[in-house]
């Protein structure tokens, strides 16, 4: 069921810029939407559950780490002298 159409206080539009140009509204599908009367913006946001985003392959997680070839070194530092 869609919602009346209601001026959002305050809101500025991300595209123009003006102030209280901002109307939010739900339709019929459940997605709220707000839309600029100004400049004709419109933008949705779904109260349903979106898939996520698998993590993008970079090198290190693409790697196994099994051939890891890092060098492991103990470094001791010594206390400087006084003169």
């Amino acid at each position: 069921m869609a919602t009346p159409k209601r001026f959002i206080a305050g809101a500025v539009c991300p595209r123009c810029a003006e102030m209280d140009k901002i109307m939010m509204f739900t339709d019929d599908a459940g997605e709220q939407i707000r839309e600029c009367v100004a400049c004709g913006f419109t933008d949705a946001m779904s109260d349903t559950e979106q898939p996520a985003n698998p993590e993008l392959e970079t090198r290190v997680n693409r790697r196994d780490n099994q051939d890891d070839h890092t060098v492991k070194q103990v470094v001791f530092f010594k206390a400087g002298s006084e003169d």
